[in-house]
């Protein structure tokens, strides 16, 4: 079943030919909506955009990127307007929301067909990296910083970082950093740019490396996700530490609900994540088969173009579509 929030696209959106359980309509701020359905189940949304607050301000549609599943919502633009430009549609790629058109007939495709990085990649500018300061102002200057956390115990995330830090080193050379807070086990991965510190010294690190073209960032067990412009949690779908994790926390799904979540060193097939899915009532971002760290992996390209920090194309090594079959979009 499907919502819809609407404000002065409310007329066109009349005609829209599908199952809504609930609609809204007016203007509200981009927390407004987070908080209205971040607990409420729904197979799709259909956002007009102007019933978003500010909706010509980027930092809008980073709220509701960061706090509901972007794959899940049609952001319906209206035509004309300044978000349609090719600056604002590449920023949006950035952030991570793929489904966006001017037309009801948009709409209904992207109900059943939705984007890939693929299918919107001639709009990103790599150039245009969207990054939120602590005073909450939008930069379009600076690195960005991507968080890994280990949602299971071992997840991966720190060797993860070191194979997409060498991957991306590859691809845009020395200007990649890598950062690890509270603990020194880069030391073992001789790797140049890669830099053990503690949690707070992270935001003066920022500031250090901002001439840095990416920041990866392993968080371990340190409290400053809001220092990322987007955070990747790994888990790992074995039985051993799937049950581990839920006599942890039995509530962690709903904490997770809205967050990037990646499978990590998983063997699931593509049924076996739709059921992972509707079991844990969560969407899976990514579903990352075990790799070797010793050489270079294309489905690293792939998952690093996937987060908006690799353009896809047929010279570079990376390639979209499903690698190995593992990756559901």
């Amino acid at each position: 079943m499907n919502v819809i929030v609407a404000n002065t696209q409310k007329d066109i959106l009349s005609n829209l030919d599908v199952d809504i359980i609930k609609s809204i309509y007016g203007e509200y701020e981009a927390n407004e909506i987070v908080e209205m359905f971040k607990n409420f189940f729904y197979n799709r949304m259909i956002l007009d955009v102007s019933a978003i607050k500010n909706f010509k301000d980027i930092q809008s549609f980073q709220i509701i990127a960061n706090g509901l599943d972007a794959e899940k919502i049609v952001f319906f633009l209206p035509e004309g307007s300044e978000v349609c430009t090719s600056s604002f549609l590449s920023k949006l790629v950035s952030l991570g929301i793929y489904n966006f058109t001017t037309n009801i007939d948009g709409v209904k495709y992207l109900l059943n067909t939705p984007n890939t990085y693929k299918d919107v990649s001639n709009y990103h500018q790599v150039s245009d990296v969207v990054s939120v300061n602590n005073g909450g102002q939008v930069s379009l200057h600076g690195p960005r910083i991507i968080g890994i956390k280990n949602v299971t115990e071992q997840a991966g995330a720190t060797t993860l970082v070191y194979m997409l830090k060498k991957e991306l080193k590859a691809q845009l050379g020395d200007s990649v950093i890598a950062i690890e807070l509270d603990k020194n086990d880069f030391q073992y991965f001789n790797e140049k740019n890669m830099f053990s510190i503690s949690s707070d010294q992270f935001r003066d690190a920022i500031n250090r490396y901002s001439g840095a073209s990416a920041i990866l960032v392993d968080l371990n067990k340190s409290n400053v996700e809001f220092n990322c412009d987007e955070v990747l949690y790994l888990i790992e779908p074995t039985i051993i530490k799937l049950n581990k994790l839920m006599k942890r926390d039995r509530s962690v799904f709903s904490k997770l609900g809205g967050k990037k979540i990646v499978l990590s060193k998983s063997l699931l097939t593509n049924k076996d994540v739709m059921d992972f899915e509707y079991e844990a009532k969560t969407k899976v971002f990514y579903n990352l088969p075990p790799l070797d760290e010793r050489k270079r992996n294309n489905v690293l390209g792939d998952f690093l173009a996937r987060i908006g920090l690799l353009e896809i194309s047929s010279d570079n090594g990376v390639t979209g579509g499903k690698i190995f079959g593992l990756f559901r979009r």
